[in-house]
């Protein structure tokens, strides 16, 4: 870990927003927040995220930046490939920021850096083989194996959202067919909840979205959380469809931790124990294994930034 003076900013960029934090190198304690609109080109966003750091450091010092980022985000600190950011394909991004900003920076994938922030501070501690999966509009996941954050050859360990699981199935937004996240991401729930409110078979999903074509997984949650029969039946056979992931990563790495996170984990113990019973299913010798523990991710929408944050002081 750098030996470091003074304070480190985390940001985690997203399709939507780029949310910083100022942290003290250990990430335990946040002293200052922003937020700001991720839109426009690479040099667009160079210009916000330098606004960001210039707001969190009017105060304090500042030592490093880190930047957790969706898609192969390489240790080069260039976006390589990103659906949800395809104005930064190939972008420079990190030395970018490091020119415009005179601060060193570190660059990782927003779910590998979300992983880094439970595995020190949240649901992970304590287990040393544990992965991280969140739920969102996509499916992101970061591991930690014998302790140590997996970030592979190039920084882009993690992608097992876009891993297959029917290779027949339909063709999703990246031109794969059947990846586990058409199945199983936010976005999923709420194509299962359209789908069935388009036949008639979720009609508080209706009525909670004015239309079958307005349902979204928000609203699938909220019936569910009202103890609608059928949002319920819908909740189940996605909870399934993720089970299904899970169990491969179970198998491919013997882990011993699953922390759920993304915006879905704020459906809370359904979520947890849903993909929990369905695992035991699919899990090949679930019976001859210890029992895998699933928990919910605890850092909530903090974990890319904090994350970033300790990856910039763990880079040498």
């Amino acid at each position: 870990m750098r030996s470091l003076g003074g304070m480190i900013v985390g940001i985690d960029v997203g399709g939507t927003n780029a949310r910083a934090l100022l942290v003290e190198p250990g990430g335990v304690e946040v002293r200052a927040r922003s937020l700001a609109s991720s839109a426009g080109d690479g040099p667009a966003l160079v210009a916000t995220l330098v606004g960001l750091v210039d707001e969190l450091r009017a105060t304090s010092q500042v030592d490093a930046v880190g930047l957790g980022i969706a898609g192969l985000a390489g240790r080069d600190g260039v976006l390589h490939y990103s659906p949800n950011l395809p104005g930064l394909v190939e972008f420079p991004i990190g030395p970018e920021l490091e020119q415009a900003s005179g601060l060193p920076v570190a660059v990782g994938n927003d779910a590998t850096v979300a992983t880094l922030a439970e595995a020190r501070l949240g649901a992970g501690r304590g287990s040393d083989h544990l992965a991280l999966v969140t739920l969102g509009t996509g499916i992101g996941t970061g591991f930690v194996l014998g302790g140590r954050l997996l970030e592979g050859a190039n920084g882009f360990a993690g992608e097992s959202g876009h891993s297959v699981v029917d290779a027949d199935g339909p063709t999703h937004v990246t031109g794969q067919r059947g990846p586990w996240e058409y199945f199983a991401s936010g976005s999923a729930l709420g194509r299962l909840g359209r789908d069935a409110a388009a036949v008639g078979a979720f009609g508080r999903g209706v009525e909670l979205a004015g239309s079958a074509e307005s349902v979204t997984g928000h609203h699938v949650a909220v019936a569910l959380g009202e103890g609608d029969r059928q949002a319920a039946e819908l909740f189940d056979g996605w909870c399934r469809h993720v089970a299904l992931g899970v169990a491969n990563l179970v198998l491919l790495l013997d882990l011993d931790r699953i922390v759920l996170g993304g915006g879905l984990v704020a459906v809370g113990e359904p979520l947890r124990d849903g993909v929990a019973r369905h695992l035991v299913d699919l899990l090949p010798g679930a019976s001859h294994r210890p029992q895998v523990d699933l928990r919910l991710a605890e850092l909530g929408d903090d974990a890319g930034a904090l994350g970033a944050a300790l990856l910039a002081a763990g880079r040498d």
